[in-house]
C-alpha cells in the first residue's frame, strides 16, 4: 500500500489560538485550509503521521527519525503551556525505515536525540489534526544539511517500509515558505522572498516534483525558506507514482509565507523517477564539465580522485603544464556538492615547490581534512565539482572601504588569529558580511580588535 496522502502545510505557532489571542485571525485563509487538511486526514484514518519538520533534532550530516516508544511537548515557550500533546511513535515503522536506509549506508537513525520534546513544527499541524482524528501513531523526522537528493532518497526508503508493513500512512511535509516577503515582517523583504513564493506554489500545485531539485541553494538561502527539503523528502515518498495535487491556499500577511497543498497518488508512472532523471541530468553536466576544465582544476579533480580511490598523493603528472610549475602561490581548492560546499581547504601564501604540488596537497586536505565534513567516499566521485582558486599577494588596507566583496578576499587578523574568506562567494553580498565571517573562522570576537589585509585571486573552474 502506498502512503495515502501527503499535505504540504506551515507551522506558525500564531496559529494556535491560544499563542495568537486573535492576530490568528490575519491568516484566517490558512486556518480554514488547514483545517480541510485535518478533515481529509480524519477520512483518510490512517495507522500512522508521518512528519517532517526542519524544527525536529537536526544534523549537518545525518537525519535523525525520533526514538522511543513516546513524546510530549506543549507550546509553552510560546506561553501557551496548556496547549499540551503526547504522542505514540510508530515504531515497527520507523525501524524498517532505518533498516532500509542502513543497508545502503544511508546517513540516517535513531542517534543523537538531543530533545525529546515534541518541537512546535511537528505540534501545530497535530494540532489541527488531533481535532478531527485523535487516533493513529506518529514518526517525526528531522531534516539535514545533505543535498536535496538525499532528502528525496529518504522519503523513497519510508515509501518502501509503508509498503512493506502495508501501513495506512499520511504524510506531513512541515515547512513555511519564504521568512522574506514584507518589509514590516519580523525578517524584511528581499527580492528572492516572494520569487520563491510564487515558484514553490507553483511547482507544488503541479505535482512537478522533478522541479524541486531547480531551486538553487543560494536562492533558497537568500529566501530565508524553512520548509523546501521537507517538501523534497515528501515528494521522494512519491516516487514513480503519478499524483494529483492541490493547491488549498498561500498566504502572505505577515511577512512569512504559509502555503497549503495536498497529495494524492494514483497509479504507478513510471516518468516521474524524478531522483534517478536528476542525478543522470547531473552526472551528464559534471562529466561536461570536468572534460571542459583547464589545467589547474583538472589536476585537483585527478587528485581528489587518486586519494579517495588510493589514500596516496597523486603523482605529479609528467604531462603537467609548465604554467604550473614554474611559479609558485597560495591556492585553495573549493569541493561542492548539489551546490553545497563539501570541503575547502587553502593556503594564504605557497607552501611547496611550485603550484602543481600546492593544489594536490590542498585537494587531498579539501575532501579528506576539512573538520566540518566526512571525508569524500568513493561513490560521491562522479558527484563532486571543483573549483581552484590561485591568490595573488596581500596587502595591508586600513578601512573595510577598501575592499570589494567580487574582487578582494580578505584576511582578518587579531595577534596569531586569522581568518580568510575568499572573494566573491554565493550568499556573502556585502563587505560587513564578508568580514563578519572571516573573523568568526578566525575564532575573533566581536568585541576584540583586529586589522585586515586583502588579496585578489584568479578563479579556475
Amino acid at each position: 500500500m502506498p502512503i495515502l496522502a501527503g499535505f504540504m502545510v506551515p507551522h506558525p505557532p500564531m496559529i494556535v489560538p491560544d499563542i495568537g489571542r486573535g492576530e490568528e485571525n490575519k491568516i484566517i485563509k490558512t486556518i480554514q485550509a488547514y483545517e480541510r487538511v485535518a478533515d481529509e486526514v480524519a477520512k483518510l484514518k490512517p495507522d500512522t503521521i508521518l512528519i517532517s519538520s526542519p524544527h525536529s533534532i537536526m544534523y549537518a550530516d545525518y537525519f535523525h527519525i525520533s526514538p522511543g516508544a513516546k513524546a510530549r511537548g506543549s507550546f509553552e515557550r510560546f506561553g501557551a503551556g496548556n496547549v499540551r500533546f503526547e504522542e505514540s511513535y510508530d515504531g515497527e515503522l520507523r525501524d524498517r525505515i532505518c533498516s532500509y536506509a542502513e543497508e545502503d549506508g544511508f546517513p540516517s537513525g535513531t542517534l543523537g536525540e538531543r530533545d525529546p520534546k515534541l518541537d512546535h513544527g511537528t505540534m501545530v499541524p497535530l494540532y489541527f489534526i488531533r481535532q478531527k482524528y485523535p487516533e493513529g501513531r506518529i514518526i517525526r523526522i528531522g531534516l539535514s544539511g545533505l543535498p536535496l537528493s538525499d532528502h528525496y532518497r529518504l522519503g523513497m526508503y519510508i515509501a518502501r517500509a509503508v509498503e512493506d508493513l502495508n501501513r495506512k500512512t499520511v504524510f506531513i511535509a512541515s515547512g513555511d515558505l519564504s521568512h522574506k516577503l514584507q518589509d514590516y515582517g519580523p525578517y524584511g523583504y528581499v527580492k528572492e522572498g516572494p520569487e520563491y513564493d510564487r515558484r514553490i506554489m507553483d511547482v507544488c500545485s503541479r505535482a512537478a516534483f522533478n522541479e524541486l531539485f531547480d531551486f538553487d541553494e543560494a536562492f533558497c538561502e537568500k529566501a530565508a525558506e524553512c520548509g523546501h527539503r521537507s517538501f523534497v523528502m515528501m515528494a521522494g515518498a512519491f516516487d514513480g507514482l503519478s499524483v494529483k495535487a492541490e493547491a488549498l491556499s498561500h498566504e502572505d500577511v505577515t511577512g512569512v509565507g504559509y502555503g497549503i497543498c495536498s497529495f494524492y497518488p494514483q497509479g504507478k508512472d513510471e516518468g516521474r523517477h524524478f531522483l534517478l532523471e536528476h542525478e543522470k541530468n547531473k552526472e551528464a553536466e559534471i562529466q561536461e564539465r570536468r572534460a571542459n576544465a583547464d589545467a589547474y582544476v583538472r589536476l585537483a579533480y585527478q587528485a581528489v580522485d587518486y586519494y579517495v580511490l588510493h589514500r596516496r598523493y597523486l603523482p605529479l603528472p609528467e604531462d603537467i603544464e609548465k604554467e604550473l610549475i614554474d611559479r609558485k602561490a597560495g591556492t585553495f581548492v573549493s569541493i561542492h556538492k548539489e551546490g553545497l560546499l563539501r570541503g575547502c581547504i587553502g593556503t594564504i601564501g605557497p607552501t611547496r615547490d611550485n603550484i602543481a604540488l600546492e593544489i594536490i596537497a590542498n585537494a587531498v586536505s579539501a575532501c579528506s581534512r576539512d573538520p566540518r565534513f566526512s571525508p569524500v567516499r568513493p561513490e560521491e566521485l562522479k558527484d563532486l565539482e571543483i573549483s581552484v582558486d590561485v591568490l595573488g599577494e596581500t596587502e595591508d588596507i586600513s578601512s573595510p572601504e577598501e575592499l570589494d566583496v567580487k574582487r578582494y578576499g580578505v584576511i582578518v587578523s587579531h595577534g596569531n588569529r586569522r581568518g580568510l574568506l575568499l572573494p566573491d562567494l554565493d550568499g556573502v553580498d556585502t563587505v560587513e558580511q564578508q568580514i563578519d565571517i572571516a573573523r568568526a573562522k578566525g575564532g575573533i570576537g566581536e568585541e576584540e580588535d583586529y586589522t585586515l589585509q586583502r588579496f585578489e585571486v584568479i578563479r579556475h573552474y
